[in-house]
């Protein structure tokens, strides 16, 4: 086994070089290196270390048998589909996880660690799959969503609070455009992630991008001072259902009358998590909140049809009201 420091990281670089290019062995070797650098300051691989990782990826039993010729004088994969992602974890890797889970068991009371032993629970299972065992967990998932490879570039982007160039082009779009973004934080909604940050170029502090195909491009401004953000993201969030939120929307009082014993459903799964309840025997199935009028709030309530009926604002009812005959002639014949 090669030297096991910081071995995850070098198998996805090596994973991505492979999938991408060909390299010699001097560059391959400097790319490594260079990846490690920025998450491992100051460190660095032998040339020994990576022709252990190669025998690794070669290595039918005890790795990841990898389509990686020998006897050429540059590496790459024979398959282009292939990746170390499709195969089953090594067994230090598998140490990790299982460790990862017992160090997570010391904090098993405490609510910010939940998720995480959520994901590792899921990921197990899905390991366990690969190894034709039974499933247990079935998430609900999207499929389709490809949105997900944005997630981690973004991410360290808002940690090394890197300037960014978007190039982004809206379904209904005849061309794209090309703005400077300064992203800020990373918020999922609907199972779709999306971030929000400063449109420098259009002066607008709290733009959303969601993360799907309508990116098209993005890469790191160089020289440009990154602008942090002032605003309270958690107020942000707690003031309206989804992720969009119209220029110069005003906070309403919203009161909802739930039929059929729905209010129960809404209270143990709100899609507003500061409701108010009546204390009037009367308005037992009403509930109140303040928050923005947006279209994922008309999408929450449209979504319990006749079980729910919107008493304040009137603005809002006006909107159900559209979409209700909307929704009528669509079966008059």
């Amino acid at each position: 086994m090669a030297n096991s420091k910081h071995a995850h990281l070098r198998y996805n670089i090596l994973d991505y070089c492979f999938r991408n290019k060909s390299y010699g062995f001097e560059e391959l070797l400097r790319t490594l290196n260079e990846g490690i650098s920025e998450l491992y300051p100051g460190e660095e691989i032998s040339e020994r270390t990576l022709r252990e990782d190669i025998k690794t990826f070669r290595d039918k039993v005890n790795g990841f048998d990898a389509p990686l010729p020998e006897g050429q004088r540059t590496y790459t994969y024979s398959d282009a589909n292939f990746t170390i992602a499709q195969r089953p974890l090594q067994k230090y890797e598998q140490y990790l996880v299982e460790a990862a889970q017992q160090l997570l068991s010391r904090f098993e009371n405490h609510p910010k660690y939940n998720r995480l032993a959520e994901a590792l629970i899921k990921f197990q299972d899905e390991e366990e799959q690969s190894n034709d065992a039974k499933s247990i967990l079935f998430y609900d998932n999207n499929e389709e969503y490809k949105g997900i490879k944005f997630l981690k570039p973004l991410y360290l982007a808002i940690k090394k609070q890197q300037v960014l160039q978007i190039n982004f082009k809206g379904f209904k779009d005849e061309s794209s455009s090309v703005f400077e973004f300064h992203p800020h934080i990373l918020k999922q909604y609907n199972r779709r992630w999306f971030v929000f940050g400063l449109n420098k170029t259009r002066d607008i502090p709290e733009w959303s991008i969601p993360l799907d195909e309508r990116i098209l491009e993005f890469n790191e401004i160089e020289d440009v001072e990154y602008i942090e953000s002032n605003t309270d993201w958690e107020t942000f969030f707690r003031t309206m259902v989804g992720v969009v939120r119209p220029i110069k929307a005003q906070i309403e009082k919203v009161v909802l009358r739930f039929h059929n014993g729905r209010e129960n459903y809404f209270k143990t799964k709100p899609f507003q998590p500061d409701f108010e309840e009546f204390f009037e025997e009367e308005k037992q199935d009403q509930v109140w909140f303040e928050t923005i009028i947006n279209k994922e709030l008309v999408q929450q309530l449209l979504s319990y049809g006749q079980d729910v009926e919107v008493l304040e604002p009137e603005i809002l009812r006006e909107q159900l009201k559209e979409h209700s005959n909307k929704m009528q002639t669509y079966y008059e014949n």
